[in-house]
């Protein structure tokens, strides 16, 4: 994978740049030794490091601000980092560039029980947020795999979804205002503590950006009450594809699952041997999961086995206790690592039409076989945002070579059905190339414009979202 150049003038002034970051910044908070740098040098997408410059940790708004001042002025390119958990290289760093990590920023700011909303720093973890109200009866909805250590920061700058987005949407319908810090300090106010604010959507353009326009200090987010109850049924059958058609034929029936999972034998296999979560032995399982109260519950769940049985599953099985609801979601949300304990892998995240689940599973099985690699599928389907998980082996030569070159060709294929490159990881580095797939020209000149108003001198989070020769060119014509 191709980095831009370094910009040498910056690399020889590292010393004038770790002493201006120390003049507003707490001696902790800026690392600057290379042994230190080294822990910063990846994200999860661990296929691609580089270490970066320096890494700077602030404790507020102001810190961001008066560091990102620093870093404008010296013309040293910034990558924001919220935990390190992106899949698509989102906070893969250059050797000149500074890691602005929100790790210290994990402050709850402001509760309103009444206006159902919470104002938060952005270094705080997704799951601490519902931490923080549920013991008064409330939750925050987006719920993504990696959310006991994901930051606020990366799920808006992904646009983050989850198992549960099939009813409750993912980040930016969970999103009421952010702080946002710009490239060269200043401090914006969008949005707010209200269901919409007036005039241009500016927060519809930040969440997702992929810190391409900013960097997200506070966010006010959305939180609902808590459901009466919940109750998930696992559903076996004998082939994705059939699972697949199952999915399409409950979105059709107009029946709303708050969740939707889908796991293949592959992933069924490893985290059941991870988790323990009475998962049956066959070829897909479905999680589906509806709430309300019991009386709700019965009602939905009769429909969504009615059309379960019409697809002939070797297993349909209703939770029966909270505890066994908790093991089946312990599977769902531990499958990433326990597919690591036995491979190494590359995590997909194209999304499609919810009809076309048949035809691209079978589609993926078959390009399995003529790249030679397994693909194993674990995804949210109620919405198509898919995960295929390519196995391959890290230690052998040309793997992660061919491993690159299936994925994108399962993108594309997402593409060409109707559907997009990216429901909820983000562009990163790992999809930038691809982007002319999805996009014409036109299409992505726009998209750079509104980045040459937010950071005109393109030094925010280099290297990422755009293809790499136009990103390179509008740098260097800005510089």
């Amino acid at each position: 994978m191709e980095l831009p150049s370094p910009n040498p003038e910056i690399l020889t002034r590292k010393a004038e740049l770790v002493a201006r970051l120390g003049e507003v910044l707490p001696p902790a908070a800026v690392i600057s030794d290379p042994a230190e740098t080294r822990a910063y040098e990846c994200d999860a997408l661990t296929a691609y490091k580089c270490p970066p410059l320096a890494v700077i940790l602030p404790g507020s708004t102001r810190e961001v601000s008066d560091a990102l001042a620093i870093c404008h002025d010296m013309g040293v390119p910034v990558v924001p980092r919220g935990a390190g958990t992106s899949l698509a290289g989102g906070a893969l760093p250059t050797e000149d560039s500074v890691i602005l990590g929100v790790a210290r920023l994990t402050e709850v700011l402001e509760t309103d029980y009444d206006n159902r909303f919470i104002r938060v720093q952005s270094g705080r973890t997704n799951l601490s947020v519902t931490g923080a109200v549920e013991d008064d009866g409330f939750f925050y909805a987006p719920d993504p795999s990696s959310q006991l250590a994901c930051a606020i920061a990366g799920n808006i700058a992904m646009n983050s979804g989850g198992a549960h987005c099939l009813k409750y949407g993912v980040t930016t319908n969970n999103l009421l205002g952010v702080t946002l810090v710009q490239m060269d300090g200043t401090v914006s106010e969008i949005g707010g503590a209200h269901l919409d604010a007036a005039g241009y959507d500016l927060l519809g353009l930040i969440c997702g950006s992929e810190g391409q326009l900013g960097v997200v200090t506070e966010a006010t987010l959305r939180i609902l009450h808590a459901p009466e109850g919940a109750r998930p049924v696992l559903m076996g059958f004998n082939s994705n594809e059939v699972a697949g058609a199952c999915v399409s034929d409950i979105i059709k029936a107009g029946v709303l699952p708050v969740a939707i999972e889908f796991m293949d034998r592959p992933c069924i296999r490893a985290t059941e041997d991870f988790a323990h979560a009475g998962y049956p032995d066959c070829e897909a399982l479905l999680i589906v999961e509806v709430e309300g109260s019991d009386a709700e519950i019965d009602a939905q769940l009769e429909v969504i086995t009615g059309i379960a049985r019409a697809h002939d599953p070797v297993e349909l099985r209703q939770s029966t206790s909270d505890e066994e609801s908790a093991r089946i979601w312990l599977g769902r949300k531990s499958a990433f690592g326990a597919m690591g304990q036995i491979n190494d892998y590359m995590c997909l995240d194209g999304t499609i039409p919810v009809s076309a689940l048949p035809h691209v599973l079978g589609r993926i099985r078959q390009m399995s076989a003529e790249y030679g690699l397994d693909v194993a599928n674990v995804f949210h389907a109620g919405d198509g945002n898919m995960h295929p998980l390519i196995l391959f082996d890290a230690n052998r030569p040309g793997d992660l070579e061919t491993c690159e070159a299936l994925g994108a060709e399962i993108l594309k294929l997402c593409v060409e059905v109707g559907g997009c490159l990216t429901g909820e990881h983000g562009v990163g580095v790992e999809k930038r190339d691809l982007m002319t797939h999805q996009y014409g020209p036109d299409d992505l000149d726009a998209q750079m414009a509104v980045k040459d108003v937010f950071d005109p001198r393109w030094l925010l989070n280099p290297a990422k979202v755009f293809p790499l020769a136009a990103s390179d060119a509008r740098r260097i014509a800005a510089e």
